[in-house]
């Protein structure tokens, strides 16, 4: 694993957004930057009673590449982990963190890498809908 990646999984088991912000933290550092994304309650107009994530067998590599990219381009350490399986409204399907000297290299970093793991982790969501209905989406978080 680079230096810079500190943390890269996908899990079945809830995540410590405690635990990857950790990974990257330093006293070097004057910005954490930590995204946590949550299953909501609604999507498009329609009520949102649970979501179940899948992934693809190597989606642990594709993680692992983007975040090492994205690492080296800024020089920051970084951190992401997925959450697969059943999630309820409320639970945490993904975490990143970034680390910079100050905020607005932390930020930027962050947001860049939240829509690489979107866009190109083979990660795929099915939404269950109050309604009875669900639909599969291809989307991280």
């Amino acid at each position: 694993m680079s230096e810079l990646v500190r943390l890269t999984a996908i899990v079945d088991t809830p995540l410590e957004p405690d635990a990857v912000e950790a990974a990257v933290s330093g006293p070097e550092y004057g910005a954490v930057v930590v995204f946590t994304g949550k299953v909501r309650d609604h999507d498009g107009g329609q009520a949102v009673s649970a979501l179940e994530y899948s992934a693809h067998p190597q989606a642990d590599r594709f993680l692992h590449t983007i975040c090492a990219e994205v690492a080296a381009a800024a020089n920051l350490p970084v951190a992401a982990v997925h959450r697969i399986g059943a999630l309820g409204v409320g639970d945490v399907a993904v975490t990143v963190a970034v680390a910079a000297p100050h905020r607005a290299e932390a930020f930027g970093t962050c947001a860049e890498l939240v829509d690489r793991i979107k866009h190109e982790v083979p990660i795929w969501k099915r939404q269950r809908f109050a309604d009875g209905m669900s639909e599969w989406v291809n989307a991280c978080g």
